[in-house]
């Protein structure tokens, strides 16, 4: 049984050695990339108005999805809405513009992902307390269903973006080139 823990444990040791610090950002990044990046993009192009300044004139869209119950009280009139609504509006179209690009380059990968992290944590909480949604699509952990559309869902967007706080962008990133010419 000793052989046996030993033969897996070089052959893990060897997988980690030839991984190394490259992958798990690398992958990090992909699946954001892959799975998220147009998710936050086409969410931010709803919000943004006509125009090269589009996105300080945010659309009805994105009081709807910021402040659903804010913007139901003014009547569905945005102008009837404060200037913190507005602030918030455009911070958050904004971040949902930038944040995604500065990881799909990796740059300032690390703080970017946390943003994307807050950013999720508060889409999650705006859904339950503005949108509404039924504890069935809102979802738990641990019930032996995986499709809940908050829970499990960004429990795995979360995750990703966990890897890339820790680890970093990996070496195909601005970041890593930024860092080269630094210690130059």
């Amino acid at each position: 049984m000793t052989a046996l823990f030993s033969i897996y444990d070089r052959v893990f040791a060897l997988i980690e050695r030839l991984l190394g610090a490259w992958f798990l950002p690398t992958l990090a990044r992909f699946s954001f990339v892959a799975v998220l990046l147009h998710y936050f993009w086409n969410s931010a192009k709803t919000k943004i108005g006509d125009g090269f300044l589009g996105f300080l004139h945010p659309t009805d869209t994105a009081y709807i999805q910021i402040f659903p119950k804010a913007f139901e009280a003014a009547g569905y009139d945005s102008s009837a809405l404060s200037s913190f609504h507005w602030l918030v509006a455009v911070a958050g179209t904004c971040a949902e513009f930038i944040l995604p690009m500065l990881i799909l380059i990796g740059l300032l990968t690390r703080l970017a992902a946390i943003g994307m992290t807050g950013f999720i944590f508060v889409q999650s909480y705006v859904d339950l307390t503005g949108h509404g949604i039924s504890a069935d699509d809102f979802g738990t952990w641990f019930d032996g269903a995986s499709d809940s559309l908050v829970m499990d869902q960004r429990l795995l967007w979360i995750s990703i973006l966990a890897i890339l706080i820790v680890k970093g962008a990996g070496p195909l990133s601005v970041d890593r080139v930024l860092k080269g010419l630094i210690r130059l």
